[in-house]
């Protein structure tokens, strides 16, 4: 991971904001699931994402963003907005079928006005990860990719296949 490949988050009024920047990728997707998590916990029913400073996203950044979006469903009121993906973030997260669980840069959304405000208050999201939490977010994600849209089945099953076997020789070593 680049130095400029991070997470910044805050809350903000009613909801959470994330900003991705650099990559979205396997090394700072779990930053985001325990950052939204905690905030899950905490009482926030919105977060919105933001990739305006974001280059791109791996399998695994996008499926983290799936887990979040279902518990979010799961709540009353409970939603997942993306703000400024670029065409090329925008038709990863639509190539994936991701685009039925949050709203992608919607005109709707009012989340743009408080872009300034959000700015000055934005911090590093960083927590510690276990190896062998890796290692099961990882196998997660592409999981929750899978439960979205079959084709994805296709697309990672050989992936789930490597994962599936390096979660459980790591679980074996450390049992």
């Amino acid at each position: 991971m680049s130095n400029t490949d991070s997470i910044s988050a805050c809350r903000h009024g009613d909801f959470y904001w994330i900003r991705c920047y650099g990559k979205g990728s396997f090394f700072n997707s779990h930053h985001v699931k325990r950052c939204a998590e905690d905030e899950l916990n905490n009482g926030i029913k919105s977060i919105v994402i933001d990739l305006s400073q974001c280059s791109g996203m791996d399998s695994t950044f996008m499926g983290t963003m799936a887990g979040i979006a279902m518990k979010l469903m799961k709540i009353p009121g409970g939603k997942l907005e993306v703000v400024n993906p670029g065409n090329k973030n925008r038709s990863a997260l639509e190539d994936l079928g991701l685009d039925v669980l949050m709203e992608i840069d919607s005109e709707s959304t009012d989340r743009k006005i408080q872009f300034d405000e959000i700015e000055g208050k934005l911090r590093p999201c960083s927590l510690p990860v276990e190896k062998i939490g890796t290692a099961r977010h990882v196998l997660d994600s592409h999981k929750k990719l899978c439960e979205v849209d079959e084709n994805n089945t296709q697309k990672f099953g050989t992936v789930l296949e490597f994962l599936e076997a390096e979660v459980k020789a790591k679980e074996s070593s450390n049992g």
